[in-house]
């Protein structure tokens, strides 16, 4: 949907709310807009089902170690996770990302544990924010993006979950929110321009929604969104954006992913493997 298909959303789905709060006849156009964007989130929300339970079913075995990702597709992988361990009595410790994913683990009565006492993953499942044709992801949109890559990098297995929006054949066709970089608070502004003054673009600071201020992660740091302007080589810019005093961590996982998930509009799920060279 557009920006202008959105605000436009907005002002019927506000006009809605209005008349079915006096009572008044509802007029057909307002209903199908709403009813039309109910479909679509329902259509998206079944496709992070599917692709989640498909990865839980193919890779999640007994005696497993698992890395539980961040995000709202991660809801229905540690759903399923939880629902085949009670089926089928598997013994499964769990290493969460993010505060999210630990609560996840909690709630679900899942065994919860550590890297300090198991530093060594079997597979680790998480969502993303966009998966390109070479499996490059763009991570981060939730703010986790440090403890996600710890995690993925300490298993033997990664695997990926998404729903068909996600899917691009080159990062920044789908998603338009940029490279998530964490960064120490002092250096936020010194990187947000190196960044734009070496590779393009602009670096903006997140800014919090529900609190004044900006985003602050699980590890105490800020965000910057660095909107890039053309196609670049990835793993070059990681590296190079990385080593800029101040960086924590980007949200570009290059390399990393051995297999994506997508649930489709059709009720398919797609897999995606790297490309081999």
């Amino acid at each position: 949907m557009t920006l202008q298909g959105w605000v436009s959303f907005n002002k019927h789905a506000a006009g809605f709310a209005y008349l079915a709060s006096r009572r008044l006849a509802v007029p057909n156009n307002y209903k199908h807009v709403c009813l039309f964007s109910q479909s679509a989130a329902n259509m998206a929300e079944e496709a992070k089902k599917l692709a989640a339970y498909a990865a839980v079913d193919n890779h999640i075995q007994n005696n497993q170690v698992v890395g539980v990702g961040s995000g709202s597709t991660i809801v229905y992988a540690v759903d399923r996770l939880a629902e085949r361990v009670r089926q089928e009595k598997l013994n499964i410790v769990c290493v969460p990302t993010s505060f999210q994913a630990r609560q996840l683990i909690l709630q679900h009565g899942l065994t919860l544990s550590d890297l300090d006492r198991h530093p060594e993953l079997d597979v680790a499942i998480d969502g993303a924010d966009e998966v390109d044709k070479d499996l490059t992801l763009i991570k981060g949109g939730g703010g986790c993006l440090t403890q996600e890559k710890i995690v993925a990098g300490c298993a033997k297995h990664f695997v990926v979950i998404a729903d068909y929006r996600k899917d691009s054949k080159a990062l920044g066709q789908q998603w338009k929110k940029g490279v998530p970089v964490e960064v120490i608070p002092m250096a936020h502004v010194p990187v947000s321009r190196t960044i734009a003054k070496r590779f393009g673009g602009e670096a903006n600071l997140r800014m919090a929604v529900s609190k004044a201020g900006p985003v602050v992660t699980d590890n105490s740091n800020f965000i910057l969104d660095w909107k890039f302007e053309h196609a670049q080589n990835w793993k070059e810019v990681n590296t190079a954006i990385k080593m800029i005093p101040g960086v924590v961590e980007t949200g570009l996982f290059v390399g990393m992913a051995e297999r994506a998930y997508f649930g489709m509009e059709d009720g398919s799920v797609q897999v995606r493997d790297p490309a081999v060279n």
